[in-house]
């Protein structure tokens, strides 16, 4: 029984950790852009890396393989340029919440297809355990239990951001609701006024010719 909790610690640490992680690999056709995006709250710490793959089994990358990159925030604002590269890396505390956009574009005219290694890490899976400062100092049980610690309240975070979200969406969805009801109450309210003003003519037009 002693040994549970160091079980769950080792089990269940890296399986939150992995579950924070965009790991991905793409490909770029010359001119076409391709972006992925994140939803990542405000205040929250965010890396990634990327390259280029050669698709030679020898050699170095062609440079008409180099990409250009964007990392924008939700309103625009650049974290990340890079023209003319085939490998990179980016990290930013992100200022506002929304979806963040990473956009890839083959530099060069090519009809090659350039392949891209792309990982993104949000939260606590962005922070550099490696090169901790107290290394040194801590015992490995000590590390997996801050790791722990770090995605339990990250999870924590994540669960009152969603709420808000939805509590958002709830709002505008009522909104919508309310407005599709007026719409509808008007709608329903000028069919039945030209039905009145058609029957009323009909009527008046009847008594001139006194057919009524």
């Amino acid at each position: 029984m002693s040994n549970l909790p160091l079980l769950m610690v080792f089990l269940l640490a890296p399986a939150l950790m992995c579950s924070i992680v965009e790991s991905m690999m793409f490909e770029l056709k010359s001119p076409h852009t391709k972006c992925i995006s994140e939803d990542i709250k405000a205040n929250t710490f965010s890396s990634g890396n990327y390259h280029v793959i050669n698709p030679n089994s020898v050699g170095t990358v062609p440079d008409h393989h180099k990409i250009i990159v964007r990392v924008r925030s939700p309103n625009g604002n650049g974290y990340h340029i890079g023209d003319n590269v085939l490998y990179g890396e980016f990290a930013f505390t992100a200022a506002e919440s929304g979806d963040y956009s990473a956009c890839f574009t083959v530099a060069a005219h090519t009809t090659d297809t350039v392949t891209v290694d792309f990982v993104w890490k949000s939260g606590v899976a962005a922070k550099d355990w490696k090169n901790g400062g107290r290394k040194s100092h801590i015992d490995e049980m000590e590390m997996e239990l801050k790791k722990l610690n770090d995605a339990v309240t990250s999870i924590h975070d994540e669960m009152f951001y969603l709420r808000e979200r939805e509590t958002e969406r709830q709002f505008l969805t009522d909104e919508t609701n309310s407005k599709m009801f007026n719409y509808s109450f008007l709608s329903i309210l000028v069919c039945l006024s030209v039905a009145g003003l058609q029957l009323w003519h009909l009527k008046t037009f009847f008594e001139r010719k006194k057919l009524l």
